[in-house]
């Protein structure tokens, strides 16, 4: 890897700024390596003229679709990482990085998830689809060819569905990383050697006041108290507007 900063595009919900700050703290507090944490704001997006869609019914957060943004907003070059907003980052993400393999357009942990809830903590619809969760956790291949196909217009024009599946890719150009790198709170089973890389607090996470008593809970509390404790110092930016 060069010196230049990773670039790491994380979603963002005006719902759950505190969710963001937290990822982003676990994220730089864990790297031995230089990264450039990007929220994904969607207002910002829409002001910018790059996003345009209307409102989904579907859409359970502002970066359902902002996601499929990344390549155009990396300049179709290099690889980037993108994550969802709702991840706590125990492990060190150059980790993941040394995974990267040239021969893919995108990377991500090939999840079977079916969740049975109908609903998740802050209300919304848990839907079950195809792949879904591939796309909470993606390293993109920005320059690779087949990711031309990723226009700012298929990205603001094109189905929740055909997004969230990759259809834009032919199956052998999907890469598959560790479990380990996009572990579903709820669903996947805990490791028996200590806790995932990362967890992902799909259902709802420890920042809704009824739902601390998940797996790995007090790992996010605790992470949210040194950030708060930073913050308070002065040492991390301001939430996002």
């Amino acid at each position: 890897m060069s010196d230049k900063p990773f670039p790491v595009y994380v979603g963002w919900d005006s719902r759950e700024d505190i969710a963001y700050q937290v990822c982003r703290h676990s994220l730089l507090r864990n790297a031995s390596v230089p990264l450039e944490i990007i929220p994904l704001v969607q207002k910002d997006l829409r002001a910018q003229g790059i996003y345009s869609r209307g409102e989904d019914p579907l859409s359970s957060s502002e970066f359902t679709y902002t996601r499929f943004l990344v390549p155009h907003l990396a300049g179709y070059r290099g690889w980037v990482l993108f994550c969802d907003c709702d991840f706590l980052w125990l492990g060190d993400v150059k980790d993941l990085f040394a995974l990267i393999d040239e021969r893919y357009a995108v990377m991500c942990v090939h999840h079977d998830h079916r969740p049975p809830e109908k609903t998740k903590m802050d209300g919304q619809v848990q839907t079950v689809y195809p792949r879904k969760n591939w796309s909470s956790m993606i390293l993109y291949n920005c320059g690779h060819p087949a990711n031309a196909a990723l226009t700012a217009e298929v990205a603001n024009k094109e189905t929740g569905a055909f997004l969230h599946r990759f259809s834009w890719l032919a199956d052998d150009l999907i890469g598959a990383a560790p479990e380990t790198w996009n572990w579903l709170e709820g669903w996947c089973e805990k490791p028996e050697g200590g806790p995932p890389n990362v967890v992902h607090y799909t259902r709802g996470g420890p920042w809704f006041d009824n739902w601390q008593h998940v797996d790995y809970g007090d790992l996010w509390l605790a992470e949210k108290d040194r950030y708060e404790a930073a913050a308070k110092a002065g040492l991390e930016p301001d939430p996002v507007a």
